[in-house]
């Protein structure tokens, strides 16, 4: 006769096992039991006139009529540079003479226009006054014909 091949540590560890699968089971079915069910007034949350969300819904008196073409679904154009207006004034506030590029920051609008080194008349550096005309390039608006300010 051959000797069990069931040996006293296999035994303990499938006990172990068995045991951790029932007590699992048993937590399990007390979750299942104590578990509280929401309803579907308690999941739906509202957003109140300031934004906030509240479990409470909006006060109807406080409705405001809001007009579907009021809505504006684009963004509104940024005012274009006015191409009219010839020779404006600004300050290099970057200008790489490696790569032949940089920035012109306009002094009536403030707003930053590119400048190639094609584009320039006189030699630039940074925070140099300059004159320029700005047309529009492939990618916004671009500074030509840039010269110093005197």
């Amino acid at each position: 006769m051959g000797r069990s091949q069931e040996t006293f540590h296999k035994k303990e560890v499938r006990n172990k096992k068995e045991k951790k699968r029932k007590e699992k089971e048993a937590k399990k079915l007390a979750r299942r039991e104590h578990e509280k069910k929401g309803s579907l007034d308690d999941m739906i949350a509202y957003v109140d006139e300031n934004g906030m969300i509240t479990d409470t819904p909006p006060d109807p008196t406080k409705k405001k009529k809001v007009k579907a073409e009021d809505i504006q679904i684009s963004i509104p154009k940024s005012e274009a540079i006015d191409i009219t207006d010839s020779v404006r004034k600004g300050t290099v506030t970057f200008f790489n003479d490696s790569k032949g590029f940089g920035f012109i920051k306009d002094s009536e609008t403030q707003e930053s226009v590119f400048v190639h080194i094609n584009n320039v008349v006189d030699e630039i550096k940074e925070n140099n006054i300059v004159s320029f005309e700005v047309e529009m390039g492939p990618k916004g608006p671009m500074a030509v014909q840039v010269k110093l300010h005197k």
